[in-house]
């Protein structure tokens, strides 16, 4: 029997801000409203950095403002290099930046503060996941629509879904893998570093692999029709 395919449902992710009304004007303040901070403010500032227009720089809230506000670039470098995706929870990953601000206090323990005006403000967001009425049945059908989808839908399945699926696989990857095999191509996209480029970045790497692969099977198909 044919295999049947599943049609991929893009979906889109958008977040609304709230304020928690807690700020920090020095990495020792910082250090402590984030250890009693939610688990939600957290997941913002860390796994939702990538939703908004951030600085590669930075892979999360508390290095980019410890590196641009602060200037403490050799901290900003050790936060930044804490994956998110690394950890089971929350908590964790709060216990392991805590961890690299407390060894930075342990050897300047005299922090400085930051402008009026740049001082971390923590938040929350309410984050809405719907369909956006897209699907794809193949793999051309897929590439037409990867190329137009808003950015909050790349984060949604190829960022959040880490979290949902674990092991660093996206949605898009694993739809690829369970209806058609693509072994390869599946490899490509999950070898793309999502700390490396934006939502953008992702989209064109995503449409350039799959692009590839579509060309592929055309001529495939193109050459089994002349040998008929």
């Amino acid at each position: 029997m044919e295999k049947i395919i599943e049609p991929f449902e893009f979906r889109q992710c958008i977040s609304i801000l709230k304020s928690t009304g807690r700020k920090a004007k020095n990495l020792r303040q910082l250090r402590d409203v984030m250890a009693v901070a939610s688990d939600e403010c957290i997941f913002h500032h860390t796994y939702q950095y990538f939703l908004k227009g951030h600085t590669l720089e930075y892979t999360n809230d508390f290095a980019h403002w410890a590196g641009e506000s602060l200037e403490e670039r050799a901290l900003s470098e050790h936060l930044s290099n804490i994956d998110p995706y690394d950890f089971k929870d929350i908590n964790d990953l709060r216990n392991e930046l805590l961890d690299v601000i407390d060894d930075h206090l342990e050897r300047f323990p005299e922090p400085r503060e930051a402008m009026p005006g740049d001082e971390f403000y923590f938040n929350e967001t309410v984050t809405l996941i719907f369909p956006v009425g897209i699907r794809a049945k193949n793999l051309a059908e897929f590439l037409m629509a990867i190329k137009y989808i808003d950015a909050g839908s790349i984060y949604y399945h190829f960022y959040e879904a880490r979290i949902r699926l674990g092991s660093g696989i996206d949605d898009f990857s694993r739809w690829i893998e369970d209806a058609f095999g693509k072994k390869e191509l599946v490899e490509k996209i999950r070898t793309i570093d999502p700390f490396m480029h934006n939502l953008e970045g992702i989209k064109e790497h995503i449409a350039e692999v799959v692009e590839e692969e579509v060309r592929r099977d055309m001529e495939v198909i193109d050459r089994c029709l002349v040998s008929m």
